[in-house]
Parts: C-alpha cells; structure tokens; sequence
C-alpha cells in the first residue's frame, strides 16, 4: 500500500514519467505499428499450403466433434425411448393389478351373493315344509 503522508515523497515516482513527451509517444506508436505491420507481412497466407493443411485438420477435427454430438444426441433418444418403454409397462402392469383386483372383488361380490341366495332359498324351503 502506497505512503501518502506527508513525510513520503511521491512526487518523485511521478516525476520519472514527465520525460514521456508527445515526440517519445509518436515514436513508440510508430514503432508499435511498424513492429505490427512486419508480424502482419510474416504471417502465413490463407493460400499457404500449411495454412490450408490446418484448415481441413480443423474441418476434420470439427466433423468428429459433430459425429460424436449426434452419436450422443442419438444415444440419449434411445435411452429415453428405453425409459418411456419401461414407463409404459409398469403402467400396463399396474393397470393390470387393478383389472385383476377388481375381477377378484367382484367374483368375491358374485359368491356372497350366490351365499346369500343359497341361503335365501333354503330357509323359503324351510318355511314352505312347515307351513
């Protein structure tokens, strides 16, 4: 943390950066664009056989990626048609339960009837020899 008290004498770092005059940065921005324009000018063409080289490397290198996007675009679409499948018969199989539950209670139904009629009729039967 910089010492701002009054005993610090910071006017001293500030006055190493007033040789910096407008002639010095019109040099360094010449020299920034000549030293740009000579890395532009180095620079490979797009017509430069490694250049072209790195471009189908790329294509290539993007055409796998692709491949294994949609490979596992289509892995995933198997796996929730696995999952729906699955869904669908656990449904069939509850849906199932139920029938069979419901057949049950009314065959149940069916046979206290059928108990209740034996009875029924048998105890007519009864009252029909006394009297």
């Amino acid at each position: 943390m910089p010492n701002f008290s009054p005993q610090s004498n910071h006017t001293e770092k500030m006055a190493k950066n007033i040789g910096n005059g407008l002639q010095d940065r019109l040099k360094a921005q010449q020299d920034a664009k000549a030293k740009m324009l000579e890395r532009f000018k180095k620079a490979p063409k797009a017509d430069d056989p490694e250049m072209i080289a790195k471009r189908e490397e790329r294509a290539k290198i993007a055409a796998a990626r692709e491949e294994r996007r949609l490979a596992a675009l289509e892995k995933k679409r198997e796996e929730q048609e696995a999952l729906e499948e699955l869904k669908r018969q656990e449904e069939e199989r509850i849906a199932a339960e139920k029938r069979a539950e419901a057949d049950r209670l009314v065959a149940e139904e069916a046979a206290k009837k059928a108990e209740r009629d034996r009875r029924y009729a048998a105890r007519k039967a009864r009252k029909g020899k006394r009297g």
